[in-house]
């Protein structure tokens, strides 16, 4: 009787330990995963700032200053292109994933318009897409076939620059 006591007593205090180790292991476990993801959360920057992004060289000047990334992207763009009309206006957009597209209505010439435009969000740097236009010539037809080999990167720089 002695020894089926003994034996149920040491099988009890087994199972007790394990039990315990098995639940500071896993609370270890989740301790060090929360701990990871607040680290990887702390290390991880915004990818898209609010401020000034702008490219200019070889007489081309494009400047686009957000001034609100909320669930729409707000700001304003401007164009000074070499041996071009320069353009001023409003960008309204969405950012998906690292693409950053919207409507550009801007005043050309006295005339006011809007067409599509998109940027590819990489680093400090808004790289613009581009891509074939519907039939108004003011929209893209097919997102996903856009092309950002832009040879004018807008780079993240201070907004004291003018356009």
């Amino acid at each position: 009787m002695k020894k089926i006591a003994f034996t149920f007593f040491l099988f009890v205090l087994i199972a007790s330990c394990k039990t315990k180790e098995e639940k500071e292991s896993n609370g270890s476990r989740s301790d060090t995963s929360t701990e990871m993801s607040e680290e990887k959360m702390e290390t991880q920057s915004p990818i898209l700032e609010i401020g000034c992004y702008m490219y200019e060289g070889n007489g081309n000047k494009i400047s686009l200053e957000l001034t609100d990334i909320s669930n729409t992207v707000h700001g304003n763009l401007d164009y000074a292109l070499k041996e071009k009309d320069a353009s001023t206006g409003t960008f309204a957009g969405t950012l998906h994933d690292s693409m950053l597209i919207g409507s550009y209505t801007f005043a050309s010439e006295g005339m006011e318009s809007t067409r599509e435009v998109a940027f590819l969000v990489k680093d400090d740097q808004l790289i613009e897409g581009y891509g074939e236009l519907d039939e108004t010539g003011t929209a893209f037809k097919d997102k996903s076939a856009l092309s950002f080999s832009s040879s004018m990167p807008l780079r993240k720089t201070d907004c004291d620059s003018e356009l």
